[in-house]
């Protein structure tokens, strides 16, 4: 009796084991796919900061690309807007009135917390932190 029991718990473990390679081979592909697309819009990008902006009381999208060594990549209007279409179709779910940052290298889509250059000195002005 002990038999049966004993393959029937093996078999969704063995289930779930191969649903759950399935599910890496899938996510590889796609970080491959994303990352060699952004690659062809501006080579060498490893990293895309999006953040929303208001420009002269009209919503504007900045778009940083930046390659394993922290320099910019993209130059122009194009490259920005394509990289931005890029991931904001690959993440339709995500929030993109804040910041966001994808690392191409890794297929993460997180939340950037942007700051101010330290060297102006902006946290040290009077009333900066009301």
């Amino acid at each position: 009796m002990n038999a049966p029991e004993a393959t029937q718990r093996r078999r969704p473990r063995a289930v779930l084991a191969i649903k759950g390679a399935q599910r890496a081979r899938a996510r590889t592909r796609f970080i491959q796919v994303v990352a060699r697309q952004l690659d062809q819009i501006a080579p060498g990008t490893v990293r895309v900061t999006v953040a929303p902006l208001v420009v002269n009381s009209h919503p504007r999208t900045w778009v940083e690309m930046v390659d394993a060594a922290g320099r910019n990549v993209g130059t122009t209007r194009e490259q920005h807007a394509a990289a931005h279409g890029l991931l904001s179709r690959a993440f339709p779910d995500a929030d993109w009135t804040v910041p966001r940052t994808y690392d191409a290298r890794t297929g993460d889509l997180a939340v950037a917390h942007l700051a101010a250059p330290s060297a102006l000195d902006l946290d040290t002005v009077e009333g900066a932190a009301q």
